[in-house]
């Protein structure tokens, strides 16, 4: 099925334009192209766009999971009629197995599985291997090892009308697949047989299941089922039945395997007791064994992962199997926020590697779980082909290796001596995968040919970016609070940015004590804290917000008028000329934003800052007066409180507590209870994963208190101590 763009948009601003620069550079065969679009420019269409001309599976990349679901539900809305789907980490928690030598600590692995997360991934998986149309909007947890497309495909059981098929060979299939077989409980992953009639529950459907009916050793029927209620939904001619878990192996491949990895043990102790090692040897040897027993009878043990490349059959070193195996050759490859992703898929190996060493050497693992391991960002490079970067501020390696060349480019050195980080200007790049091309020796765009870059920087709506102003560092703090108050008259919200956690935290209590409504944000308030904050900001319980690095991309604030970046020529990492344009681009949903930087030297990145607003506000103006448009403020829905249901229930608590009699009491909390766990599993589904955690935490809470802990005190910017919900 080819792609089939639905929404009643047309291009607009210079959408067009975009689109077909960027198509003509995609049907070049180039796979380097950049597209530089700002806030409100309408990206995610120009991206779907491009996705329909190219008529390619497509993979879309973001740097963490809220943007990457707000991705998903944007795409689903475009191809409705196509597989669009969603694969991101499926923890819910995850504590990664590590050693501590100095304190001589082991940490076990310990993790949460969100099952929805996991029935997404199923379904990409499936999707991948038996559609052409598929959309897959992931996090970097792609490039994380998974298991053999080959071993999956072969695994998978086709099923269709009139098949000469014995029910007991169908069975026997299922249970190869990791299927559990149980007639009371029904659930994903899970069937029940009843007589010659079987339902499936796949483990990548949500509420259908499938039921194949038997007549002798013929497939008499199949049908698609309702699972709570079990009514037929349709009349099939055929299903494929995928694995119910990610990693399934056949039996042979597992006996081999375990043959293996008792070899490399036995290598392993032998060098240990050499080494005069005797401790580590007897841990590993204790370790192993059991892990083997547990794969003998159960068919896995915990942290099976790590023996992957002996199940694999891979070579020592050699790379993983990942999500990015189960895509054709000739797919598409779109990385949203660009100048945030690519380093995080650049970071990913050398963190993995570092941890597991460590447990490498002091016994706890096989050398082998080395190669249970992220792709180093030169196989992820290799693997991929044709690529778009976008970002309203592309990187050094997106500007770099957007040339008409069909060369990859990537950093040789990212640090001095001293370990300090090069400025980008002054980085090295060196071709890959061969590693001998000459070294660009400076960041020089116009070097080697023209840059594929790409701008999209008019907003339909009219929107100007925001004005920019400069103002001495002296009296910062005064004129801060002078310019909050006039936004606060006019009902509108301010950011503030500092460089550091005490600074937002002391300038928070300070400002709130001129009487200014303030609260501060960091990464030490946790992440259902945060979203708690931004809706209180947006529904003016909040004027001020102060924070350090969290207020930049991904935040949809269009209250916010006025952004104030505190020592803005502290030239560094949070004042560079990426976060300086990011941070004042959340002022670009308000009709009358305004980002203010004190500073006392105009540092290169500030003029940088400046000079590319100029010219935005120049072409938008242009286009603005060619067309009469009037600028419209961005209007969104205000978000629910996370807090509402509890919040409700003490009132409803307090109203009563004297006029209801226990056994009311307890029905009110029990159908107080039915309505949470019914609204924690829409928000799943949406994808509200911060919504629905919280909702869960509020269920147990109710249902047993006293087995909880006691949830530490939140200290907020006045002082003061209170018990979080």
């Amino acid at each position: 099925m080819d792609f089939q763009l639905v929404s009643d948009y047309q291009p607009e601003g210079d959408q067009a334009q975009a689109i077909a620069k960027l198509a003509k550079s995609l049907d070049s065969g180039n796979r380097h192209q950049t597209l530089l679009g700002v806030t409100g420019s309408g990206k995610t269409f120009t991206m779907a766009n491009l996705i329909a001309h190219c008529g390619k599976p497509t993979l879309i990349m973001s740097h963490n999971k809220t943007l990457a679901a707000q991705l998903y539900s944007e795409f689903k809305n475009f191809f409705p009629h196509n597989a669009v789907e969603y694969f991101v980490s499926y923890f819910d928690y995850y504590q990664p197995e590590a050693y501590i030598p100095r304190s001589d600590t082991y940490i076990e692995k310990d993790s949460s599985i969100n099952d929805e997360i996991e029935r997404l991934r199923l379904s990409t998986m499936g999707s991948l291997l038996t559609r052409q149309d598929t959309i897959v909007v992931a996090s970097v947890s792609c490039i994380y090892g998974l298991g053999s497309p080959e071993d999956y495909e072969n695994m998978m059981v086709p099923v269709r009308k009139g098949q000469k098929l014995t029910r007991e060979e169908f069975l026997n299939s299922l249970v190869g697949m990791l299927f559990e077989r149980n007639d009371i409980q029904f659930g994903r992953g899970k069937f029940r047989v009843r007589g010659d009639v079987v339902e499936v529950h796949p483990a990548y459907l949500d509420e259908t299941a499938i039921r194949v009916e038997f007549f002798d050793d013929e497939v008499e029927r199949v049908s698609s089922i309702h699972t709570l209620t079990g009514h037929l939904i349709e009349r099939l001619e055929s299903h494929t039945f995928f694995p119910a878990k990610q990693f399934v192996t056949p039996g042979d491949k597992m006996k081999r395997a375990a043959v293996s990895i008792r070899q490399e043990a036995d290598e392993q102790v032998a060098k240990f007791e050499k080494e005069g090692k005797l401790i580590e040897a007897q841990r590993l040897r204790m370790r192993t064994d059991y892990d083997l027993e547990m794969m003998a009878e159960m068919g896995f043990c915990q942290g099976i992962e790590n023996y992957s490349r002996h199940i694999t059959g891979h070579e020592p070193g050699a790379r993983p199997y990942t999500l990015l195996d189960f895509f054709p050759r000739d797919f598409l490859l779109m990385i949203d926020e660009s100048h945030a992703t690519i380093p995080q898929i650049g970071g990913m190996y050398e963190g993995d590697k570092s941890r597991k060493t460590v447990l490498v050497e002091h016994g706890f693992r096989l050398p082998s779980a080395l190669d249970n391991r992220p792709l180093r960002f030169e196989e992820f490079m290799q693997m991929t082909g044709r690529r778009l970067y976008v970002s309203a501020t592309p990187g050094p390696f997106e500007i770099v290796n957007s040339r008409p060349e069909n060369k990859t480019y990537i950093p040789v050195v990212t640090k001095d001596a001293a370990g300090r980080h090069i400025p980008a200007s002054l980085r090295k790049f060196r071709a890959i995968p061969s590693g001998n091309a000459e070294p660009v020796e400076s960041f020089d765009p116009t070097k080697r040919g023209t840059p594929l870059v790409v701008e999209q920087i008019i907003r339909p709506t009219g929107l100007l970016d925001p004005v920019i102003t400069l103002r001495p560092l002296k009296g910062q703090i005064d004129e801060t609070i002078e310019l909050c108050r006039q936004r606060v008259e006019r009902h509108e919200r301010v950011l503030v940015t500092t460089l550091t956690k005490k600074t937002a935290e002391d300038l928070s209590e300070y400002l709130q004590g001129t009487g200014l409504k303030v609260r501060y944000i960091h990464a030490d308030i946790d992440a259902v804290e945060r979203v708690e904050i931004l809706r209180l900001l947006r529904a003016a319980t909040v004027d001020v917000l102060v924070g350090i690095n969290l207020l930049r991309e991904g935040l949809d604030l269009p209250e916010v008028s006025l952004v104030c970046i505190l020592d803005a020529d502290k030239e560094g990492f949070l004042r560079n000329e990426t976060s300086l344009i990011q941070t004042a681009g959340r002022a670009a949903r308000h009709i009358t934003g305004e980002c203010v930087l004190f500073c006392d030297t105009v540092t290169d990145s500030i003029q940088s800052l400046l000079d590319i607003t100029v010219h935005r506000r120049t072409r938008q103006e242009a286009y603005n007066k060619q067309h009469g448009i009037t600028p419209q403020g961005v209007k969104r829905a205000l978000q629910q409180s996370l807090h509402t249901h509890e919040h409700e229930r003490e009132q409803a608590e307090l109203l009563n507590r004297s006029l209801v009699a226990d056994d009311v009491a307890t029905y009110d909390k029990l159908r107080v209870i039915a309505e949470l766990e019914e609204e924690m599993r829409e928000a799943s589904s949406r994808l509200e994963f911060e919504r629905a955690a919280h909702l869960r935490d509020q269920i147990a809470a109710l249902k047993n208190p006293s087995a909880l802990p006691a949830r530490q005190p939140v200290k907020y910017p006045s002082g003061k101590s209170s018990r979080r919900k």
